[in-house]
């Protein structure tokens, strides 16, 4: 299938990386680590400002640690898209990415596609629910490589959530890109719907191996292999 776009917004999981290793993999290791690594780094202003963002999140006293703890472990079990555990997630994560040997899991034909479309001149940019820290860890750190001088930028749900067309509306104001002129790449058709709704590109990728229903809405591939991009 061709396609035509100047740039190229592209999900991470289930899209160019599979579920299972975020799911079995990155958040384990995050939810075993999260009670101690909050205590060794509560009095640094980073690791505060992840707790005071918690607390409001919840409606919750910012003092009571106890009470923010067993709320970020709720989200996490629930695979809540909230931008503070996202950030606690990926500052546990560095560790895994740079000590203990953790490599991102990407499909090869991911990794193939993000080549082509990045070498025929399409910009490429990362829209995910983990924060910007996370995609750059992941994809310094990928089992192909260091993949991170393929990405123009990167965003994540600080500039709104995937599932709200106003979030869209500003990425494209920030890369300065028609919304025709741009395309969007992921699994889940609720975040195609609304990238569509202003007028972006949508492709889904419905990979049977993550258990992806096919989108009636939304063309949809089961392999980057499929698709030939250029601006």
């Amino acid at each position: 299938m061709k396609f035509h776009a100047r740039a190229a917004l592209v999900d991470i999981e289930g899209t160019v990386g599979s579920i299972a290793f975020v799911r079995d993999v990155l958040f384990p290791y995050a939810r075993d680590r999260m009670d101690a690594y909050v205590h060794t780094h509560r009095e640094e202003p980073w690791m505060r400002a992840i707790l005071d963002d918690a607390a409001h999140e919840a409606g919750l006293d910012p003092h009571d640690l106890p009470a923010i703890l067993a709320a970020l472990h709720r989200w996490a079990e629930d695979d809540v898209k909230v931008t503070p555990l996202k950030a606690l997630q990926g500052r546990i994560w560095v560790e895994g990415f740079e000590s203990s040997g953790i490599r991102g899991h990407l499909y090869d034909d991911a990794v193939d596609a993000l080549h082509r479309f990045h070498d025929a001149g399409t910009a490429l940019y990362l829209y995910s629910s983990g924060s910007i820290a996370a995609q750059r860890l992941l994809f310094g750190h990928t089992i192909a490589g260091d993949l991170l001088h393929l990405f123009r930028g990167f965003y994540d749900t600080t500039i709104g959530g995937k599932r709200e067309a106003a979030s869209y509306e500003r990425i494209l104001g920030e890369i300065d890109v028609a919304p025709n002129e741009t395309i969007f790449f992921s699994d889940n058709a609720a975040e195609l719907d609304a990238a569509r709704e202003v007028g972006i590109q949508t492709v889904q990728l419905a990979r049977p191996q993550d258990g992806t229903a096919p989108s009636t809405a939304h063309t949809s591939v089961a392999s980057f292999a499929e698709i030939d991009l250029s601006p």
